[in-house]
C-alpha cells in the first residue's frame, strides 16, 4: 500500500473509533485536549499538503466536477451546522463569536475543531470548582 492508501484506511479506522465512542460511550464532558491534538494535527497535515500541492490544488479538487462540488458543498455544510450548534454554548463562556466564525469560514474543521478545544476548555473551567477557595466548592 501506499501512502494515500494507508491515510484513506487510517481515516476509516480512526473515524469508525470516534464514531463508537460517541454514539456508546456518551461522554458528557468535551476533552478539549483532544481537540487540540486533532486541530493541530489536521493543521499539519494540511500544510503538508499546501506544501506538496500547492493552494491552487485545493481549489481544482472542489471545482472540477460534480463530486468535488458535492464535496464542498458536504464540507461547507457541516461547519455551519457545527457553528450553528457551538456558537450559542461559546456565547454563554464569553468567546469572540465573529472571530471564531471568521476562522472556521476560512479554515473549515481546522479552526471548528480549535474552537472546540477552547469551548471545552472553558466551559470545564466554568464546572471545576476552585482549588484555591474551597469554601465555593
Amino acid at each position: 500500500m501506499d501512502t494515500l492508501q494507508i491515510t484513506f484506511w487510517a481515516i476509516i479506522i480512526f473515524g469508525a473509533a470516534a464514531w463508537a465512542y460517541i454514539v456508546f460511550a456518551k461522554p458528557a464532558h468535551g476533552n478539549s485536549t483532544l481537540a487540540a491534538m486533532l486541530s493541530g494535527g489536521f493543521g499539519a497535515y494540511t500544510a503538508v499538503q499546501i506544501w506538496q500541492e500547492g493552494v491552487v490544488m485545493f481549489f481544482t479538487n472542489h471545482s472540477v466536477n460534480l463530486t468535488g462540488i458535492q464535496v464542498w458543498w458536504d464540507l461547507v455544510m457541516c461547519v455551519m451546522i457545527a457553528l450553528f450548534f457551538i456558537a450559542p454554548r461559546a456565547r454563554k463562556v464569553g468567546m469572540n463569536v465573529p472571530l471564531w466564525a471568521l476562522l472556521c469560514g476560512c479554515t473549515a474543521s481546522i479552526g471548528l475543531l480549535a474552537m472546540i478545544a477552547r469551548l471545552f476548555w472553558l466551559e470545564n473551567q466554568t464546572e471545576t470548582p476552585s482549588v484555591a477557595n474551597p469554601a465555593k466548592a
